[in-house]
């Protein structure tokens, strides 16, 4: 079984001094023998709890979904609270497993996320409640600027787009020595290649099997980066 792990800690001091670390190491370490795997890679974070940009989990989560490992979190105790974290984690499609409670698993981080999700609907409904009860009083709603406001959210939907083909060219590129390493071995159709890539556990950008045609569109996007 191949693992990835995810660590965190607050503060630099505790990343300098591995305050902390070391307890999250030893039980992800013993989690990943008992279960006789293999660490393919560790991830740090320095981050602290309320922080919902993790760059590292980002990383980890596009390793473990690539070589289809499965994420190893050091410590769940106060995830509940980072919504952000949870949602990240459940909307991944990566197979996960925390080492300080190792019962917890993906079904554990879905129930959790769907309760942050009915928190966060529960206040947009007091939101609009609010909103009804103010028009109600003849206050005026709504944007002056709406075409200003439709504009801007064309420019937000083209800045999401390219997102979306970055993190494909991200993808692609970390998998261009694992297709150099099969022209190597003389696996150059297309067919082989699928083959090749889903024997050895590796996913498309969306977590999907290799087919003719996704390699394809994979031997595309490298040429395209390349060039």
């Amino acid at each position: 079984m191949k693992y990835v792990t995810y660590l965190r800690v607050s503060t630099q001091k505790q990343s300098k001094s591995g305050l902390g670390l070391d307890a999250q190491r030893a039980s992800i370490d013993a989690l990943v023998a008992q279960r006789r795997g293999r660490v393919l890679q560790s991830f740090t974070e320095v981050e602290s709890g309320k922080s919902s940009d993790r760059p590292k989990l980002a990383s980890a989560l596009h390793l473990a979904k690539v070589t289809g490992a499965t994420l190893v979190i050091a410590k769940l105790d106060r995830l509940s609270r980072n919504a952000a974290f949870l949602l990240t984690l459940r909307d991944s499609g990566v197979r996960f497993v925390a080492a300080d409670m190792p019962d917890a698993n993906e079904l554990t981080v879905g129930i959790m996320a769907l309760v942050a999700q009915q928190e966060r609907e529960a206040i947009s409904k007091r939101t609009r409640e609010a909103l009804r009860a103010a028009k109600a009083r003849g206050r005026r709603l709504g944007n002056p600027n709406g075409a200003a406001a439709l504009r801007r959210a064309q420019k937000g939907n083209k800045a999401s787009l390219r997102v979306i083909r970055e993190r494909a060219d991200h993808h692609a590129v970390n998998l261009r020595p694992v297709l150099d390493s099969l022209s190597d071995e003389g696996i150059v159709s297309l067919g082989h290649i699928a083959d090749a890539l889903n024997e050895r556990g590796m996913l498309t950008p969306r977590g999907g099997s290799w087919h003719k045609s996704s390699v394809r569109n994979l031997i595309a996007r490298l040429d395209a980066v390349k060039g």
